[in-house]
């Protein structure tokens, strides 16, 4: 069974049964429920521009540039390291493009800790 909120999101509803009882359980709490629809809500404004987010983590162009230094490969190598076209990868450092998803998160660690970034790619 699913229940619509004003809101548009739908909840399921899980009915179980037993030779005992029949009991009525929903899926998710419905406090846990409201803090997630308060945070797409959230997301939503933050999306839109009418709020600001509480945190924001970017990686700078010459920070790219700085770790591929630090593990003093060429951009080719460090391309080939990272999954990326050298293109790609000329496009982060003269900040024409921004890395996202799992590559920025590789680069974030990488700009922590570079050493460790090269063994565990090496590693393969």
């Amino acid at each position: 069974m699913l229940t619509r909120y004003a809101n548009g999101v739908y909840i399921k509803m899980i009915f179980i049964e037993t030779s005992i009882f029949t009991k009525e359980t929903s899926a998710m709490k419905a406090d846990h429920f409201e803090k997630l629809v308060a945070s797409v809500k959230e997301a939503g404004d933050i999306k839109a521009g009418r709020k600001t987010p509480s945190r924001v983590y970017e990686i700078r162009p010459p920070e790219i540039k700085t770790v591929r230094e630090k593990l003093n490969v060429s951009q080719s190598e460090f391309a080939l390291m990272i999954g990326v076209s050298v293109r790609t990868l000329q496009n982060w450092e003269q900040g024409r493009r921004k890395p996202e998803g799992p590559a920025k998160a590789l680069l974030r660690i990488a700009s922590k800790n570079p050493t460790a970034v090269l063994d565990a790619l090496h590693a393969e």
